[in-house]
Parts: C-alpha cells; sequence; structure tokens
C-alpha cells in the first residue's frame, strides 16, 4: 500500500516536471521565433478598423448596468418555468402552488424594480 502511493506521488512528480518543462520550452522558442516590428502603431488597440477616439473608461449610465443584471435575472428565473410545466401532472396541487408562489416573488422584484424607476429613459 504504501509502495503504490510512493509509486503514485512519483508519477505526478514527473507528470508536473515534464507539463513545467514544455509549458517553459513553448513559451521560449515563442519569444526566439515570433515576428518583431518597432512600429509605433503595433501597442494601440485595434477594433474593426476604427481608429480609437478617447478614453476607454468613459462612464457610462447606471441604467444600462440595472437593465441588464435584471434581464440576467428574470431571464434565468423564466428558464425554470419550463421544466415546471413538463412535469406539471405529475407535481399535482402542490407544484401548482409552489409556482404559483414562485411567481409571486418574481412579480414583487420586478414591480420592486419598476418602483425604483429601473426601467425609466429620462
Amino acid at each position: 500500500m504504501v509502495n503504490q502511493t510512493i509509486d503514485l506521488v512519483i508519477q505526478l512528480a514527473i507528470m508536473f516536471a515534464i507539463g513545467a518543462a514544455m509549458a517553459v520550452t513553448f513559451v521560449t522558442i515563442s519569444h526566439f521565433l515570433s515576428p518583431s516590428s518597432r512600429n509605433p502603431n503595433k501597442s494601440e488597440p485595434y477594433e474593426c478598423g476604427v481608429v480609437p477616439v478617447g478614453d476607454a473608461r468613459a462612464p457610462f449610465n447606471v441604467h444600462f448596468y440595472l437593465v441588464a443584471v435584471l434581464f440576467v435575472l428574470f431571464d434565468l428565473e423564466a428558464v425554470f418555468l419550463y421544466p415546471w410545466a413538463i412535469s406539471l401532472r405529475e407535481l399535482g396541487t402542490a407544484g401548482l402552488a409552489e409556482m404559483f408562489v414562485f411567481i409571486a416573488i418574481l412579480l414583487v422584484g420586478y414591480f420592486y424594480a419598476w418602483k425604483k424607476g429601473v426601467f425609466e429613459w429620462e
């Protein structure tokens, strides 16, 4: 039993050493074989052929983030409706009641967001 454990540790150490050696070798080879250019345009960001203008850290309106988070939240919650609809006959009245509670909780969250003005774009 002890010999098997020692053999396993040795095998894992050899695999780790080979993996680390391969990683260092590949990075070193790519460093020496890759083409290099001293063009100043090489260090500029490139997106769709459009020259970037201004700061990339421009502030966004918080409504974009709130709507995105609410979309993801309600979209994920809506996914739970599909398995429930498929297994409604097996769940019976108890499953129907639990789903009404679930939808009521979602509606409370939706009306809370609506009341806070998250959906208004002024």
